[in-house]
């Protein structure tokens, strides 16, 4: 089996509950969203058997493997799956909730983005984590119509313009601060200048 693969790194979860934790991330080509402030480049990758994936991941000593993409349940399934947590390696999801998950992920974060929440919601009525990115002025949706979580994130949005940047965190911390069921989660890894 292949997996389209767009560039796999070592680093530190960035954002979100498992902050700061070591990971693997394997960004898979290809999303079904153009999100106007999507940041990453999921382009064209190249196909990769699950062998050469194992081979390439190994040296690192995390044992979580971040999907990403993109959106990677494009590709993502239980066959793969299986064949890594056979490995030994916890995984975990960062998806735009558009499509339904595999089960055997440990870890899911659902984030919406352009998407209907509550069409999120039908699909994966279930998640570790839903992170929404936020720029000043977005509506919040309710959280009854997004998937059922165990935290909820509001992510603003990194601008070139550090200005509008600083905008969109004071906007969201003024959300949390009325709506206190949503947690505040910087991108740690733009803010000290990791991959």
């Amino acid at each position: 089996m292949n997996l389209n693969v767009k560039e796999i790194f070592y680093s530190l979860q960035g954002e979100g509950g498992r902050q700061g934790e070591a990971s693997i991330f394997i960004r898979l080509a290809g999303c079904n969203l153009h999100c106007s402030f999507c940041d990453t480049d999921h382009g064209e990758g190249s196909e990769m058997e699950l062998t050469a994936i194992l081979s390439y991941i190994r040296p690192f000593p995390a044992k979580w493997i971040v999907w990403t993409g993109g959106e990677p349940s494009l590709q993502l399934n239980n066959e793969v799956l299986s064949f890594f947590r056979k490995e030994g390696y916890l995984q975990a999801i960062e998806s735009n909730g558009t499509r339904p998950l595999p089960e055997l992920l440990d870890y899911r974060v659902i984030s919406p983005k352009g998407a209907n929440p509550a069409y999120a919601k039908a699909l994966n009525p279930r998640a570790e984590e839903v992170r929404l990115p936020v720029k000043k002025g977005d509506p919040l949706p309710p959280v009854e119509l997004l998937p059922q979580a165990s935290c909820y994130f509001l992510s603003p949005v990194f601008e070139e313009q550090e200005a509008k940047t600083r905008e969109n965190i004071l906007y969201c911390v003024a959300c949390i601060k009325e709506h206190p069921h949503w947690r505040l989660s910087l991108q740690m890894h733009k803010l000290i200048g990791i991959e």
